[in-house]
């Protein structure tokens, strides 16, 4: 998918704060009983702080670490879509342990086996959220965007050699 630092960047900015953004609604529905309105609101003001960290941690760290990983179980050679959602799958088994720690120590009473609950809890919805819905969402706004960038710099291309 991305091809460039600049790519890799834009992809994960997109990634982290959806996926951070579905995970935080989530868990604020736990908190509250079930899903609402007010989920969704409240959910707002603790994205910034979350999407950021999760930013840098996916783009600095756990992406690479992920790839590493994911390469002990598929091969280059193996279609495209496997590789993906060996990344995936690895990333999911980093960030989730990491971010569930992270919001228990900032949102919850901090406790050992405040971060375990909350860490089993957000384990199934994150893989279930990553693999099937927000992860394709992402790749296919990530790509749209590319084809109207290379449209874009293509035509400034053209503008530029005839003058």
């Amino acid at each position: 998918m991305p091809k460039t630092k600049l790519q890799d960047a834009v992809f994960t900015a997109l990634m982290a704060t959806l996926m951070v953004y579905g995970m935080v609604v989530y868990n604020i529905s736990l908190d509250l009983g079930g899903v609402s309105a007010q989920s969704f609101r409240l959910a707002l003001h603790e994205l910034p702080l979350m999407a950021a960290i999760a930013f840098v941690l996916e783009f600095f760290v756990v992406g690479k670490l992920a790839a590493k990983l994911a390469f002990t179980v598929v091969r280059p050679t193996d279609r495209p879509q496997i590789i993906t959602y060996a990344i995936s799958l690895m990333i999911i088994c980093i960030m989730c342990p990491t971010m569930s720690l992270l919001a228990t120590l900032l949102f919850q009473q901090p406790s050992f086996f405040a971060w375990l609950q909350t860490f089993a809890l957000n384990l199934p919805t994150a893989l279930l959220w990553q693999l099937l819905y927000c992860g394709p969402f992402v790749r296919l706004v990530f790509r749209a965007l590319m084809r109207v960038y290379s449209r874009a710099a293509g035509k400034a291309e053209v503008c530029e050699l005839s003058q």
